[in-house]
């Protein structure tokens, strides 16, 4: 039987009149429902569907049919943390994406934590986003996961597990953003209430990352973002962080290498370009180094890459720090390069490429979360104890065909927040996804996309599966209470102060 989740709004204590007494970061937002109508709240889905359609705010997803796109499901109701929650999470993702830095710098060069037997060498050679071409590289300030996604869920009170790095091409902060602008267009009377820390900063601290990273001295290095196009399913995040920074939103036909630089194609000539935030896979940035079929990169950009004529963020490679077999070192990588104990733990994690975890696995699917140690976007995975038998059965066999690409961890009870559904306002499970910028400096805007499984009782948070999602509200210190701090979390004005 599965635990009980965690209510992040009702502590599940009597309180006065009988009712659920209300966690205090959502005493705003229960006293916002009680005198909201359902009426009013459930009028805010057809509002939200027109601004984002309008704004061109669209998700398509790959396969499609006729490329259909669609708005992801907002729910109005926050998700709402405490200054003193945010202040444990940030201080547990600057060390981890630290941690994460330093291995994929190792990993590419000198390769000590495997000659100190911590990770084996064959977990980064043999791993299939290994790009050997990548080796030997030395970039800016030793960075290569510039901009960092790390999924997180909260089990109890002070229980928080890290569910998967993201630090390839990590998506989703343009919701962030555009989610924050929704909640305080249709209800300002909320944040008038309560001390919410701004977001709105994200793509100035985004920029100055981008441009803190450049080989070159320019006071301004020149930053791009390539894009596969339009076809893509996170083009309107593309499009959306170009225009907020200011830069230029390049295909690859808008860029060449010439003498060794890369220069941007425009009316006024060629302009050389210093940084390229990429949003295309490592096979296809350059036809002449990987995938020759490839019409989405640019010829020669590798061999510029390797002449420190431009920095590619997020750098090529990143995928053998996040997929879900290595994963399961990070810990130990925190140990080895940091000195430190991890402050975020891992779920419990079995790999089916070691002969006992198989076992356990084979004989206990009903009761796990399998997945595809390479999967994203909630497939390839089974979800064991709402499946069916004749769907584990069939999952089982692509475990045995090939125990090497899955991992399996066990069902946890996410916690719930409130949402309007159609029945009225329901807990429904929810994870959280920060996003850490790291350059000169660490940076993560307070809070992040939260991600809701829509359906009663399910754990598929994932929009290409139907998942929603919400604001995320990290509430100012009291000032008459500051936070006990060492300097390394700011705490930022509340929005509108």
């Amino acid at each position: 039987m599965a635990a009980k989740a965690f209510d992040e709004m009702n502590s599940g204590a009597s309180g006065p009149g009988g009712t659920d007494s209300i966690r205090a970061p959502y005493r705003g937002v229960a006293n916002w429902l009680a005198r909201t109508s359902p009426e009013r709240v459930a009028a805010t889905r057809h509002e939200v569907d027109l601004f984002y359609r309008r704004h061109g705010i669209t998700f398509g997803a790959y396969g499609a049919v006729d490329g259909h796109e669609a708005t992801i499901p907002f729910d109005i109701i926050p998700r709402v943390m405490a200054w003193d929650e945010w202040e444990y999470l940030h201080k547990g993702l600057v060390q981890r994406v630290q941690a994460l830095n330093a291995f994929l710098a190792d990993a590419y060069g000198a390769r000590e934590i495997c000659r100190a037997g911590v990770v084996p060498e064959s977990q980064i050679l043999m791993n299939g986003e290994f790009v050997a071409m990548a080796q030997g590289l030395t970039l800016p300030g030793g960075v290569h996961a510039h901009i960092a996604g790390i999924d997180l869920v909260r089990v109890g009170e002070k229980d928080f597990y890290v569910l998967e790095d993201n630090v390839r091409t990590p998506s989703g902060v343009s919701y962030v953003l555009e989610n924050r602008e929704v909640m305080m267009r249709l209800a300002p009377e909320l944040f008038s209430a309560m001390r919410v820390l701004p977001v709105a900063n994200y793509s100035d601290e985004l920029l100055a990352t981008l441009r803190s990273v450049s080989f070159s001295d320019d006071a301004e290095p020149n930053v791009v973002l390539l894009t596969p196009g339009h076809f893509n399913s996170a083009y309107f995040e593309h499009a959306f962080l170009a225009d907020e920074m200011g830069i230029e939103l390049c295909e690859g036909a808008d860029l060449f290498v010439d003498e060794g630089r890369v220069y941007m194609r425009t009316p006024r000539g060629p302009q050389r370009v210093d940084v390229i935030y990429r949003r295309v896979d490592d096979a296809f940035l350059d036809p002449l180094a990987m995938r020759p079929d490839s019409f989405l990169g640019v010829a020669g950009l590798l061999g510029a890459l390797r002449a420190g004529r431009v920095n590619i963020v997020n750098a090529l490679g990143n995928g053998v720090a996040d997929d879900k077999s290595t994963y399961t070192y990070v810990p130990e990588m925190i140990r080895f390069y940091l000195g430190e104990e991890p402050i975020l733990s891992n779920v419990p994690t079995w790999r089916c490429d070691r002969p006992d975890d198989y076992k356990y696995v084979l004989e206990h699917l009903p009761e796990l979360v399998v997945k595809e140690v390479h999967g994203s976007g909630g497939k390839g995975m089974l979800v064991g104890p709402t499946s069916s038998k004749a769907e584990i059965e069939s999952f089982a066999d692509l475990v045995k065909a090939r125990p090497d690409n899955y991992i399996a961890q066990p069902t946890l009870a996410l916690s719930t927040c409130p949402t309007f559904v159609g029945q009225g306002v329901a807990p429904r499970h929810v994870d959280l996804r920060p996003f850490v910028l790291s350059g000169r400096k660490v940076t993560i805007i307070p809070g992040g996309l939260t991600r809701v499984a829509l359906k009663e009782g399910s754990l598929v948070v994932n929009s290409s599966q139907g998942g929603g999602t919400k604001d995320t509200w990290v509430l100012a210190p009291d000032p008459s209470n500051p936070p006990h701090s060492n300097g390394e979390v700011p705490a930022p004005r509340a929005e509108g102060s």
